[in-house]
Formats: structure tokens, sequence, C-alpha cells
């Protein structure tokens, strides 16, 4: 079956097409995506704006004719913080829902959080034992941890990379006293969900997902994405830790100057690196391994989940 997955999230919106069937493994075939950089696009803190909503319609309109060229029997779409967090966010999809067909449905951070998890238990298969999956997105960090597919702890905080730098830094590079409060922030933050993750037990093995992780694995000398998605690349905190206090100190220019950054995540690196920083620290991790799936993948998984086994 040839699926199309629209992910709308706070700083992209990507459709992706895959060929996906029982007991494989989904293969991607098309991708395409735009930064429409909707959490930017929120007025008064909680409202998308009429210009957002009208990038997101755009962009969704032009998803269902690639969808129809490239053979998409079903388009599964989803959003997550930016319009989940918008007051009006449902009359937004109404409306797109109405002029386009596709029914974008808003999951919740924790359904973010296990989703992203039952793409990185895929992934790793049974043999890795009890998982801790951290992602850092646009507008939110997701934890889960489990011992099976579905975790038996899952959370979504606001600590997105894209978030906390439109919040906390007010320069580029942001000044020293900015970073240290932001520092502050983040680590009281996950502090709080330390102990829902250690007194279910100590996890075997750490995983992270997303953008901001892998370019951070890339930076501290991770093989490129070129090289393809079997290569273990692994984020160690030793290093880590030397690359957040550097970005902190870069300008915009100087961070695009670095291996594997794209040019729309430039400006919130160093709030990505100080939340990577910390959930490494306080929940102890000497390095996490890096995910190729998330969240889609996972969406794509819990679809297969839903249809008959084939005859």
């Amino acid at each position: 079956m040839r699926l199309g997955v629209l992910d709308v999230g706070s700083n992209t919106v990507h459709l992706l097409v895959v060929d996906a069937h029982h007991g494989a493994a989904p293969l991607p075939a098309f991708s395409h995506k735009e930064e429409l950089r909707l959490a930017a696009h929120l007025e008064d803190g909680d409202r998308l704006s009429e210009e957002g909503g009208e990038l997101l319609r755009g962009f969704v309109e032009e998803a269902v004719r690639i969808a129809e060229d490239k053979g998409v029997e079903k388009l599964i779409g989803f959003a997550t913080s930016a319009v989940r967090e918008a007051a009006n966010g449902e009359d937004v999809l109404a409306k797109i829902r109405a002029e386009s067909g596709v029914d974008l449905q808003v999951l919740s951070g924790a359904e973010e959080a296990r989703l992203t998890f039952l793409a990185a238990r895929r992934w790793f298969g049974w043999s890795a034992g009890r998982l801790l999956v951290l992602d850092i997105g646009g507008g939110s960090l997701e934890i889960a941890a489990g011992a099976d597919e579905d975790p038996d702890f899952s959370t979504s905080v606001p600590l997105g990379a894209g978030r906390l730098t439109r919040d906390w830094f007010t320069a580029d590079p942001p000044p020293p006293d900015e970073v240290r409060a932001l520092r502050k922030y983040v680590r009281a933050t996950i502090a709080r969900e330390v102990s829902g993750v250690t007194r279910r037990g100590t996890p075997d093995h750490a995983v992270a997902t997303s953008k901001t992780f892998k370019q951070l694995a890339r930076i501290t000398g991770a093989v490129p994405t070129s090289q393809g998605p079997l290569v273990r690349r692994v984020l160690s905190h030793q290093d880590l830790t030397e690359s957040a206090r550097r970005l902190a100190e870069m300008t915009v220019e100087e961070r695009a100057q670095l291996p594997g950054v794209s040019e729309g995540r430039v400006p919130q690196l160093p709030a990505g690196a100080i939340v990577a920083d910390a959930a490494m620290d306080l929940f102890n991790l000497s390095e996490v391994v890096i995910c190729p799936w998330a969240l889609r993948e996972g969406v794509i998984l819990r679809h297969l989940s839903t249809l008959p086994e084939p005859s």
C-alpha cells in the first residue's frame, strides 16, 4: 500500500510518501516539505494568524495534488504543538477539511511521545531492552520510556527549540545571562519528569530522534545522512556539553558553517543544545543513539496495525 503522511509541525510541514505493508519496514518513496514556521504565526501567544492558516491551507492543497500524482491510496494527516496550542486551531483545521477533504488530527503531547516510542521500538527491536526515547521538536520535548511497544511513561513538556529561542533570547548570540536563565528553567522542567522514568526501571538503551538531535550528532562527528539510515550514529554527552557552550557563543552565520546544519534550524540550535544537554545530564546518559525513525513512522506503524492481515 502506498501511504501519504502529512506532518504539520511547529517548524516544518512535511509530506512523506511511503510504500508500507504488514511485516515490512515502510520504504520512503517521495518527500516534500516546507518551513512554514507555524509557531511564529501565533498571535497574542495563542491564535494562529490568518496568514499562518492560509500558508497551511495552501500546503495541504499542494500535498493532496502531489499525493494523487504519486499514487497514494491513503493520506494520513496530523498536527502537533503549534496547532494543538492555538485557540483557533480546530477552526483552522475545519476550514482545511471542508476545502481539501483532508482530516488533520491533532495529536496530544503524550500521544506524540507514544508514537515516537513505537517507531524507536520497531527500529531497535526487543534486544534493546527497556528504552528511553527523547525527541526535541520545535514546540515541545517528548519523553517516553518502557520495555514494550507501548511505553509505561510518556510526557510532553514545552521545551521545543523554536519556542525557547523565541521566548528567551533577545539577541544573536544570546547574552550569557539569558543563556543561564534558560538553562536553569530547562533543567528544572526536565527534573520534574525524571522520577517518572527512573522509578519504573533503569533504561537499557537511550535513543534520540528529531532534527535537533541529528544535527547535534553531526556537529560532534556523526557520519552524514548521505551514508544512509543503517549507519550507527551516536551523540556523546561529553561532546554535547562542549558543543552547547560553543553554540551559545556563536552567531547565526558561524553556526551555519557547521556540518549538517540546515539553514532554517540555525537560529534555534543553541536552545536545542541546552535542552539535549540537560536531558542527558539529568537522566544520567553518557550517550544516546540516533534513531532515523520518529513520529511519522510511528503514525504509519499504528495505521498498519489497524488494517486486516493479508490473506
